[in-house]
């Protein structure tokens, strides 16, 4: 499926999407959907990498900040 015919996918179901490219030779499109997201990658020889991330129901506070931060960054 190429890049255009997923975004035509995601529009027609009216999920929010973003389009963007983090690695050299792909574009990245990110969908976001309630209580899910969506990473995918679309390649210039054509295949597609898709990472799926869910939550898991649990609402946090503010003070969990703190701990999001805290977090090693991996582009440090």
């Amino acid at each position: 499926m190429t890049a255009f015919e997923i975004i035509a996918r995601l529009n027609a179901a009216r999920i929010f999407h973003t389009i963007s490219s983090i690695r050299e030779g792909a574009l990245l499109i990110d969908a976001a959907l309630p209580g899910e997201r969506w990473e995918i990658e679309v390649f210039e020889d054509g295949h597609v990498e898709i990472e799926r991330y869910c939550s898991t129901g649990e609402i946090a506070d503010e003070t969990a900040l703190a701990e999001l931060f805290a977090r090693p960054s991996e582009n440090q």
